[in-house]
């Protein structure tokens, strides 16, 4: 039998024997016939279980398979046969709402009382109704003209949080010697601080103009947008020697799709539908570290 896709399932609980039943009765019904590749596993944190695909799986299947899992709060993740986790050398991810629990543009915009105003313009870009991101950025930030700089740092000590699993999963990546790049739409301010916290290698932002302690409304420079991200992995790939098949990917939004389009590993966290469909694997149940079972 030829192997077109090893299945993944991770959850924080044991799998349920009726959810193996129910995942590959389901696949049948496709054509598909799903072969376990060995016993339940579990690092402690996360029960894992694979199975060998038979064939390709398209969008509306991988998501009937997803939907029956999510009844048992497992997750499900789709990976090339081919993939050796091992080859893995590089995670390259989102800030906002996959590493980090907020989009820090719309705190800022609180500060104002302009954050609904924000927050719409940012969630119908994640959704992938608004095309041009850079357009999208610049008239967010418009809305924060003249709110002080203390506001940034605010943000960053009350209300942002490291997602569950977020510092984990770096500790992990950075043992097994991977280069971590964070790659973000949002803010320089912090990236930074993210970057000295958690170790990434590398982050790429924009840059918030301030003058007189104040934000002017106006970005510094070129804006980090969906093909910049992906930009910027293709060229940390190219100083390591080695391809996007040995990157492991993670967002939220659309504007991330690029960059995790023909990644070894693409991993949607909390994401819009539209990023989820595309995606290899889907965490709406399990932490940030989970990763670490699929490159492990």
């Amino acid at each position: 039998m030829q192997t077109y896709q090893t299945i993944v399932a991770l959850s924080r609980e044991p799998i349920a024997e009726k959810l193996v039943f129910a995942l590959k009765d389901v696949a049948l019904q496709f054509g598909a016939a799903l072969h376990s590749l060995g016993d339940q596993l579990s690092n402690g944190t996360y029960h894992s279980e694979r199975w060998e695909c038979n064939q390709d799986l398209v969008v509306s299947q991988r998501e009937s398979l997803r939907a029956i899992a999510s009844q048992y709060k497992t997750d499900l993740c789709f990976l090339n046969a081919g993939l050796v986790p091992q080859d893995i050398r590089i995670l390259a991810m989102d800030m906002d709402s996959t590493l980090i629990n907020i989009e820090c543009i719309d705190e800022i915009a609180d500060f104002t009382g302009k954050k609904s105003a924000v927050a719409e313009i940012t969630e119908a870009t994640m959704r992938g109704e608004i095309k041009d991101f850079k357009e999208s950025l610049r008239r967010r930030v418009a809305l924060l003209e003249g709110v002080h700089a203390d506001a940034l740092e605010a943000v960053y000590r009350e209300r942002l949080r490291p997602n569950p699993g977020a510092l984990e999963l770096l500790a992990g990546v950075h043992e097994r010697g991977l280069y971590t790049l964070l790659v973000s739409g949002g803010f320089t301010f912090f990236t930074e601080k993210l970057r000295q916290r958690l170790g990434f290698k590398q982050t790429q932002a924009n840059t918030l103009e301030i003058i007189d302690g104040k934000l002017t409304g106006k970005v510094l420079g070129d804006i980090v947008d969906g093909a910049a991200k992906a930009a910027y992995l293709d060229e940390a790939c190219r100083i390591l020697g080695c391809s996007k098949v040995n990157a492991i990917t993670m967002g939220d939004g659309a504007n991330d799709l690029i960059m995790m389009n023909g990644s070894g590993i693409s991993v949607a966290y909390q994401a819009k539908p539209v990023v989820k469909e595309k995606a290899d694997a889907a965490f709406d149940h399990v932490g940030l570290d989970a990763a670490l079972l699929l490159i492990s």
